[in-house]
């Protein structure tokens, strides 16, 4: 499994970084974790072909991990062409937000008939759905992060391998169940060791990890207090815009 970081940044663009959005590079099988509101702007930055993306999969609905759809959306019809499906798993509550969103950024885009369909799944918590049009399973968990509807940890099968992300949560043991064994962990770590409220620390992860058992650690959404103490972190490593990670 090939993992490129789009972008791993926090909703406030802390060390220049860029929303959260990962890419899972399998060809036209690919798929995002996440579409944050500089999604595009990653995609062109990096030279990814939009119409090789056959799903998107959203951990939650803020606009820093699923802002970037309408302009995903508009430049599938617009600019490159799409007419494939592309299908789009996110947690309850994803349409009616999906749609807001759409009239909030382009009024009127929702009513446009499109060249292509859009699938959208809304995923009950702790049931594995199949993305059978790219062969992968995602099961989400709830986590604590106010977001409007359950914001969701991403346990994601794919290619014989587990990666899960945990997406924006203050520690909750759900972790331990979405991250089991899992052959890639992304967590957030939004402080080193002070505890916020719905936000994972460093230091807490650090203490759950061997109770977790994955195999990797990554970390992500950083604020600057967690950028200026990279150095110093031991047994997992930083992501950065553009890291690119093959899990074996």
């Amino acid at each position: 499994m090939h993992l490129k970081f789009l972008g791993c940044g926090d909703a406030f663009g802390s060390g220049g970084r860029l929303n959260t959005c990962f890419l899972v590079n399998r060809g036209d099988a690919s798929f995002l974790i996440d579409c944050g509101a500089s999604a595009m702007t990653s995609i062109r930055r990096f030279g990814i072909d939009p119409n090789s993306v056959g799903a998107i999969v959203l951990s939650h609905l803020h606009a820093d991990h699923f802002g970037g759809l309408p302009f995903f959306i508009l430049d599938a019809q617009l600019v490159s062409r799409r007419t494939r499906p592309l299908l789009i798993a996110g947690p309850m509550g994803l349409g009616g937000r999906l749609d807001a969103l759409m009239e909030a950024h382009f009024p009127g885009s929702t009513k446009v008939e499109r060249k292509f369909p859009i699938e959208l799944i809304e995923m009950q918590p702790e049931r594995p759905v199949d993305v059978g049009s790219i062969g992968v399973c995602v099961s989400g968990y709830v986590v604590v992060h106010p977001s409007g509807t359950p914001s969701l940890a991403l346990r994601i099968e794919c290619d014989g391998k587990v990666l899960t992300y945990t997406g924006d949560t203050e520690w909750v043991d759900t972790l331990l169940a979405a991250g089991r064994n899992a052959d890639l962990l992304i967590a957030e770590a939004y402080r080193f060791e002070r505890k916020v409220r719905f936000h994972l620390d460093y230091v807490t992860l650090r203490e759950k990890l061997p109770m977790i058992g994955a195999k990797r650690l990554i970390l992500t959404h950083m604020s600057p207090d967690m950028l200026g103490r990279v150095s110093e972190l031991k047994d997992c490593e930083a992501a950065h815009d553009g890291m690119e990670v093959e899990i074996d």
